[in-house]
């Protein structure tokens, strides 16, 4: 009997009840034979100390089980709002996902921002409402709350029988119910001409079998949604939801014997401290000792894999398409690297940057060295959670999405490497653009510098969110081949040096979305007129790495800078007759607000303000709103700081000494122009141009 594989991820917002479903998921199929208890900390994929004192899902975790000839990979996902990166990556190796809504709380803000993400990347969904059997549970206001706030098409394939008490249970939608039957006909007809045609000239009504395949059909294009009902901790509904996921969600597909391309969705280190890949495959097969290649141009060599398959991964001598396996060998392997063909399964998941950063220290001084190395380890398993030393101030500063991120990289640091660390305060983190054009030339065997090489820079704006491109524009003969090889790993090695000196701008913070240009370069080999005075040493790479700052530096100096802030696009759903107080809060924090519309007994305002704001309006908004007001919230850009620009060492120093960076204070520090960019004050600019400083060059 062949067998087929079914990718599933688990989502909901944070207890919502996914981590016990996934528990009740796997002990209905005999891959355990005790139920966990999140409240305890004893469940399968919770596996962080953590996670079982927090009763969160951090990082994700597989589980296989069988389900008839379906062997399904199922996948816990994170549900705080901190962890979204987490469950973006896991995403994009989905076949199908199951989204789980609590029949007591119902629409929650992380439901509906993984809703989208679910429709963006084309991933079909089953609808589960769970906890039918927790008081206030009301599974029809639930799946009324799905189709108005997710704007879903759902068909509820149940009914709940005394919803809100301990012996809830569920029935199915049953073949021989006219009603049943006529509102699957009805809303599968709304999406397909021809059983359109057959509902209106049917007399008796449309097969249910005809019924049944179309719902699958419809279900795997993202068309409709199922909704099941049930309780995950008493195991009612979990049968129906089980029949459902097989029936209704597309098994993985891929040609075994295709090209190999898989994508690496997670990292984690062996008892060995080796690199562990979590990869899933698309197409073709990876056998052990194979020479892989992945990422940009990198290679490696597979030492061992296991594949995940009816219970924990096991050793196996090879990986196919459709599967999902532990990849050992690729030392260099980071999370998201493509394995062989690049062609991505799904579209690329697109994560927003973190905008928060804290400086860690070390307890004890003689740990400050293992907590570099440390940190760079906990950063392979989220790259989004970037390390940056800072040399001067003799500092290490994490990127977060939120608060309890820190708690994670605390906990990690103490159980896996004996390191006590402190963090402090948690501050915003800037970017800075290029004002204008700037230009710098540093030349060979010219008064004063050090350097065995000419190194000429132009550094420009580009376009609101390009990032970093750089370019060549010299003489190709002036490129030293014998060091680099090729123009363009030349090319690739300035990129690199071009992105570390931009690491930190006039003000400290990271020069992004701009043009770097090289307009000068030359190298001396030992055959030609050296100065007297000085004799010029053969050029090496090092002479590029080292004066490429330099001179970008001067460059970026003359450009002048535009220190710019993270911005957020809020929307508000708040009962009608709290929205004044709503609305003057926005205003406080210098929110830029569009006209609220109203929604039943609700009011919805869209608003943009920044991104330090967010944590008071969600700490206040509770209490403007009686309890009921939400805030959902996404990354929408980086707007210019009016007035005196916030320099790095202000905002740390500002958080060492204790001074409070809270939304107000820096609303009235620096005021923000949501309507246009600010360039730096006219003190601060410069005019563009180069120095003047030359010599003969040799080559």
């Amino acid at each position: 009997m062949s067998r087929t594989t079914l990718n599933l991820g688990i989502l909901a917002h944070v207890d919502a009840g996914k981590t016990t479903l996934t528990e009740r998921l796997l002990f209905a199929a005999g891959v355990i034979d005790q139920l966990g208890s999140v409240d305890a900390g004893t469940t399968q994929t919770d596996s962080l100390a953590l996670e079982r004192q927090r009763g969160i899902t951090i990082k994700s975790a597989v589980a296989s089980f069988g389900i008839g000839d379906v062997s399904v990979n199922l996948i816990d996902t994170p549900g705080h709002p901190d962890f979204i990166a987490e469950v973006e990556r896991v995403l994009s190796v989905l076949d199908g996902a199951v989204l789980v809504i609590s029949a007591v709380e119902g629409v929650q803000p992380q439901t509906r921002i993984l809703m989208r993400t679910l429709q963006r990347l084309g991933i079909p969904v089953l609808l589960f409402v769970n906890k039918v059997d927790r008081t206030g549970a009301d599974p029809e206001r639930a799946v009324a709350e799905i189709r108005a706030r997710l704007q879903l098409a759902v068909i509820a394939m149940g009914h709940v029988n005394d919803a809100g008490t301990s012996g809830a249970g569920v029935t199915p939608g049953d073949p021989a119910d006219d009603e049943f039957r006529l509102r699957l006909a009805e809303v599968l007809a709304e999406r397909d001409e021809g059983l359109l045609a057959a509902y209106v000239a049917a007399s008796d009504g449309i097969p249910y079998r005809r019924l049944r395949a179309q719902l699958a059909e419809q279900t795997a294009r993202c068309q409709v949604q199922p909704v099941f009902f049930g309780s995950a901790i008493t195991g009612a509904g979990v049968a129906e939801l089980v029949a459902g996921i097989t029936e209704l969600l597309p098994a993985a597909a891929g040609d075994p014997a295709g090209p190999v391309a898989g994508t690496i969705f997670k990292i984690e280190r062996g008892g060995s401290g080796e690199k562990v890949a979590y990869a899933r495959m698309f197409s073709g097969t990876v056998h052990a000792r194979d020479r892989l290649r992945f990422g940009a141009n990198l290679a490696g060599k597979v030492t061992a894999l296991a594949v995940f398959d009816r219970g924990p991964a096991t050793p196996r001598p090879s990986l196919s398409a459709g599967q999902i396996g532990k990849i050992r060998g690729l030392a260099q392997a980071q999370i998201g690297d493509r394995i062989g063909w690049p062609e991505p399964h799904h579209a690329a998941a697109q994560f927003p940057p973190p905008t928060l950063e804290s400086v860690v220290v070390a307890r004890d001084p003689a740990d400050r060295g293992k907590l570099r190395l440390a940190l760079g380890q906990i950063a392979e398993q989220d790259p989004l959670i970037s390390v940056r030393q800072d040399d001067e101030q003799q500092e290490i500063s994490v990127s977060l999405y939120g608060e309890v991120q820190k708690e994670v990289i605390q906990a990690t640091l103490a159980s896996d490497y004996g390191i006590e660390v402190i963090f402090r305060e948690t501050t915003t983190i800037y970017i800075e653009r290029p004002a204008g054009t700037g230009s710098a030339v540093e030349v060979l065997q010219s008064d004063d510098h050090p350097y065995s090489a000419t190194v000429g820079l132009t550094i420009e704006p580009a376009e609101p969110g390009s990032g970093l491109s750089f370019g060549l524009q010299v003489d190709p003969r002036a490129i030293p081949l014998y060091i680099y090889k090729t123009a363009g790993s030349f090319a690739g090695a300035m990129t690199s040096y071009t992105r570390d000196a931009l690491r930190s701008g006039r003000h400290g913070w990271q020069v992004t979305d701009c043009r770097v240009t090289m307009t000068d370069c030359g190298y001396y080999v030992g055959d030609g007129p050296a100065k007297q005075v000085l004799a010029t040493p053969r050029t090496t790479a090092a002479d590029f790495r080292k004066l490429t700052p330099v001179v970008l530096s001067e460059a970026l100096e003359r450009a002048g800078t535009v220190v710019c802030q993270p911005m957020t696009r809020a929307r508000l759903e708040t009962p009608t007759d709290r929205l004044g107080a709503v609305l003057a809060a926005l205003a406080r924090v210098g929110a830029a607000i569009d006209a609220p519309r109203p929604r039943g007994e609700l009011a919805i305002a869209d608003a943009v303000l920044p991104a330090a704001a967010v944590h008071i309006l969600r700490q206040q908004l509770p209490g403007l709103t009686g309890g009921e007001g939400l805030i959902e919230t996404s990354f929408c850009g980086y707007q210019a700081v009016r007035g005196r620009y916030p320099s790095r060492t202000q905002v740390r120093s500002a958080a060492s000494t204790g001074v409070r960076n809270s939304p107000e204070r820096a609303m009235r520090g620096h005021p923000v122009d949501l309507q246009s960019g600010l360039a730096d004050p006219p003190s601060a600019r410069r005019t563009p141009g180069k120095r003047s400083r030359r010599a003969p060059r040799s080559r």
